[in-house]
């Protein structure tokens, strides 16, 4: 499996967390409060968390194509949600 996590900071990473969840759950698999959301795409999952200054993102997949599909769709809904801040996460390889 492979695994990258993005540490976003924002005051607001809660609002986002749960906004990417009930986003995502209108097509697929989501579990989510105020300060954990977990989305299990077809091809991969991402998990969150919230603190009162970050928003942390994790991603995982098989192989490094599905890895890819999982970081450019969170990537794409947060940049969009998160517009007036100009979040844009940045992922590195889990150790």
């Amino acid at each position: 499996m492979l695994t990258e996590t993005a540490i976003v900071p924002t005051a607001l990473a809660s609002r986002y967390l749960q906004q990417l969840c009930k986003h995502f759950a209108h097509k697929i698999a989501v579990r989510y409060d105020a300060a954990s959301g977990d989305a299990q795409f077809p091809w991969g999952r991402c998990t969150m968390t919230a603190t009162a200054e970050l928003l942390t993102l994790r991603a995982e997949a098989a192989d490094a194509e599905a890895l890819a599909r999982v970081k450019a769709v969170v990537d794409d809904h947060l940049i969009r949600f998160a517009w007036k801040e100009g979040l844009k996460p940045d992922w590195t390889p889990a150790g």
